[in-house]
């Protein structure tokens, strides 16, 4: 190894209030700012069913998630669990499926900032922009993991502090207590063609977006490996994101919905949900505001999904499931070479989709969105496999526990296929499963590729 490179461990520098805070920060997004305006097009008010069961998966992935996470603390998270429930061939697929949705966030997530300082100045480019936002992300992550923590503590902030004064200021609207007027309760949700306007089916096809939306919390666990007590600041952690999640998801969609005609929600663009709501409630400047604190949220995303990808790459790699360049660690503890990988992918998915246009870009959103369905079903298999295990070899492990075990976790799980198979037997959703089944296909061709290799080389050995 060369320069700062070292052949050391990720250090232990995260604090108790950077846990929960990264938590929130990986999941309150642009996918609650913005993307929450599709949703509402395409389901109307039975987009609060949609984002109710979405955080009701996430409730109780996480719970799994969790359990095992304070069992066995890991920055290998999704990847290791698997593996060591499932087998090698699960590992080495369920790791670059992380890794590749945690890189289409990156990528997906710059442009959309790049576009927001667009929409406030004419004069500000696209596709440099997004490059500016990356290379000076990777630059903050590159210091130290606890620069990485400070960063996201405070962006995370900001998030949960307008999203408290959006959801009071809804409430006092709804309740006829706003200066401007309101007191309208929640008659919006049934007055503009019924809750479910666009049928049930759209709000099952929705939960793509919506899954999108949402997955981030599990960050906190692959942030628990470099705490100081990892089995009890994930536990800690897992149980505050949950609800905070539902809360301001839920919540403030039920707030738009109640302020905002759905049919009158903007759908895309730049164009943000909560600012046509605040612009309802009359405050001045909401959409320049708006603007400014989606930014915010599109950082502190890209932020938290750099990081995630470099952690899971680096153990993968550690593994031998990653060019073994991505296992290096520097002296301050950063995976170097796997944050530098990670930032290369998602500066050529930035500027590939911003040459096909933004077909290109949703495309990979979708199928991100379909692989999360699938990496949850991972996930609580695995959790299955290792509950067992645990409870028969060693029970102090099990310092969280999943509710209703095991029939919650196997209810779970035939949700997840249930809802992957209503999504998937879309006619709209074809492009998307095609692209799912190329990236898991290729997967573990890779895999029996890379285990065909190492046969000779371990049996010499």
């Amino acid at each position: 190894m060369t320069g700062h490179d070292s052949g050391g461990s990720l250090h232990r520098g995260l604090k108790r209030r950077h846990m929960t805070m990264i938590g929130l920060g990986g999941v309150i997004s642009a996918g609650l700012f913005v993307s929450s305006g599709k949703v509402i097009a395409d389901t109307g008010p039975a987009a609060l069913v949609a984002y109710a069961l979405g955080g009701l998966i996430v409730v109780l992935v996480m719970r799994m998630l969790g359990e095992m996470a304070a069992a066995r603390p890991s920055a290998g998270s999704f990847a290791d669990y698997a593996r060591a429930a499932l087998g090698p061939r699960a590992g080495f697929l369920v790791g670059w499926c992380y890794w590749l949705f945690a890189i289409v966030a990156v990528a997906f997530e710059g442009v959309a900032g790049a576009k927001l300082l667009h929409s406030l100045s004419g004069a500000v480019p696209v596709l440099p922009t997004a490059v500016a936002l990356l290379a000076a992300l990777t630059a903050a992550n590159l210091v130290s993991v606890r620069l990485f923590g400070e960063t996201e503590f405070w962006l995370a902030s900001v998030k949960v502090v307008v999203i408290v004064a959006f959801l009071a200021a809804g409430a006092l609207y709804v309740l006829g207590l706003w200066p401007s007027g309101g007191g309208a309760g929640l008659s919006a949700l049934t007055g503009h063609g019924g809750f479910a306007p666009k049928g049930w089916g759209a709000v099952l096809t929705a939960l793509v977006t919506v899954l999108f939306s949402y997955f981030g919390a599990e960050i906190v666990t692959i942030a628990a490996a470099e705490s100081a007590e990892p089995a009890k600041e994930v536990a800690r952690a897992t149980l505050r994101v949950v609800w905070r999640v539902l809360i301001f998801y839920v919540g403030s969609v039920l707030v738009i919905l109640a302020v905002v005609p759905w049919n009158r929600v903007p759908a895309g663009g730049a164009d943000s949900p909560f600012a046509a709501a605040i612009a309802e409630l009359g405050v001045p400047g909401a959409a320049t505001l708006m603007t400014w604190v989606i930014l915010v949220a599109v950082v502190s995303v890209m932020n938290a999904a750099l990081y995630a990808a470099s952690r899971v790459l680096c153990a993968m790699a550690a593994r031998g499931d990653a060019p073994a360049a991505a296992a290096r660690v520097r002296a301050s503890g950063v995976p170097a070479p796997a944050l530098l990988g990670g930032g290369a992918l998602a500066l050529a998915l930035m500027a590939g989709a911003f040459a096909v246009g933004d077909d290109a870009f949703d495309l990979l959103i979708n199928t991100a969105g379909l692989l999360v369905l699938l990496l949850y079903v991972f996930v609580a298999l695995s959790q299955l496999r290792l509950r067992r295990r645990m409870e028969a070899e060693s029970p102090e492990l099990l310092r969280l526990r999943m509710w209703g075990f095991p029939w919650l976790s196997r209810v779970v799980v035939a949700l997840l296929v249930l809802a992957f198979a209503a999504v998937a037997s879309s006619a709209e959703a074809l492009p998307v499963v095609g692209a799912v089944a190329v990236a898991v296909g290729g997967t573990l061709l890779a895999y029996e590729i890379r285990s065909r290799r190492k046969q000779p080389a371990d049996a010499v050995a």
